[in-house]
């Protein structure tokens, strides 16, 4: 893929692995002491702190992902909270039947989202994204022509010919 093409993919992307999470973490944030009372049942210690950080992950690491601030550490934290929470929440090896079935389903496809956000982390948010408009800004300049006296050309004691001019290392 090229150019636009690849950076609606991304955004794309982006758009699909936020809304993975930012509704769940919307109503868990709406809802903090029953998440708690979730995360106390599954044996977590400390269930209230890990509750309020897990909605302050859940609601701004998506939105982070979605305007594509911090790709590394962004995907890097997203994924580890993504496997964190999917053993902690869809321990399938205490179940049996048809509930280890379902829980090893969910457990199994929010690592897949763990794997999705890793490769955000390694591939980064492309340019239709804040760290793609400020990395285009701040080139602009760069790429814009100097208006003033032209620096006088070195000499290297070596006679050139005609021909191409060899390429120069950029600065």
């Amino acid at each position: 893929m090229f150019g636009s093409a690849q950076n609606g993919v991304l955004l794309a992307t982006r758009l699909l692995m936020a809304s993975a999470l930012l509704p769940t973490g919307v109503a868990r944030a709406l809802n903090v002491s029953g998440f708690a009372v979730t995360l106390a049942g599954a044996g977590c210690p400390a269930p209230n702190a890990v509750a309020t950080a897990a909605v302050i992950v859940q609601v701004f690491g998506p939105l982070a992902v979605i305007l594509g601030v911090m790709p590394r550490i962004t995907g890097l934290a997203m994924a580890g909270f993504v496997a964190g929470m999917a053993t902690l929440l869809h321990p399938f090896w205490l179940q049996a039947g048809a509930a280890a079935a379902t829980e090893r389903s969910f457990l199994l496809a929010d690592l897949g989202l763990a794997g999705a956000f890793l490769m955000y982390a390694m591939t980064g948010p492309g340019a239709w994204s804040w760290q793609g408009w400020r990395s285009n800004a701040a080139a602009a300049p760069a790429r814009a022509p100097t208006k003033g006296p032209k620096a006088p050309a070195r000499k290297s004691g070596v006679k050139r010919t005609g021909g191409r001019a060899p390429a120069r290392a950029a600065a």
